[in-house]
C-alpha cells in the first residue's frame, strides 16, 4: 500500500505540471479543468493509500525482498454465477439511449435497473444460493 500511495503522490505532481502546460498553452478550459480535476483525484487516492498503509501491517509488496508466492493465497469470495448484471446492462443502456432518444425510455429503464440492482446486491439472501 505505500508503494501505491507513493506512486499516486508522484502522478499527482506529474498531473499538476501537465495542467499548468495545457492550461498556458491551449488556454482552453474544458480540458485544463479536466486535467486539475485529475490532479484532485490522484491526491486524494494517494493520502487515502498512503494513510491507510500506516494502519495496515506490512505487506509482501512493501519487502524488497519478497517473492511473488509471498502473496499467494485466498483472493476472496465471488459468485460463480449471476444473471443480475444483464439486467443492469440491459436496463443501463436503456437508460443512457433516453438521454438520445427520449426521456420515455426511462420508463422502461427504471424497473431493470431496479431489478438488477436489488438482485445483485441480495442475491445471497434468498434462493439456492440463501446462506444459512
Amino acid at each position: 500500500m505505500k508503494v501505491q500511495g507513493k506512486m499516486f503522490l508522484w502522478l499527482s505532481f506529474f498531473i499538476l505540471a501537465m495542467a499548468i502546460v495545457y492550461g498556458v498553452w491551449s488556454k482552453e478550459a474544458a480540458g485544463t479543468t479536466a486535467l486539475f480535476m485529475a490532479f484532485g483525484l490522484s491526491v486524494m487516492i494517494g493520502f487515502y493509500l498512503a494513510f491507510t498503509a500506516r494502519r495496515m501491517d506490512a505487506l509482501a509488496q512493501d519487502n524488497t525482498e519478497a517473492d511473488v508466492a509471498d502473496e499467494a493465497g485466498e483472493v476472496g469470495f465471488f459468485a460463480p454465477h449471476s444473471w443480475q448484471p444483464i439486467s443492469l446492462a440491459i436496463g443501463g443502456a436503456l437508460a443512457f439511449l433516453a438521454i438520445a432518444m427520449g426521456w420515455w425510455l426511462l420508463y422502461f429503464s427504471a424497473p431493470l435497473l431496479l431489478i438488477g440492482l436489488f438482485g445483485w446486491v441480495f442475491e445471497f439472501y434468498r434462493g439456492e444460493n440463501q446462506n444459512q
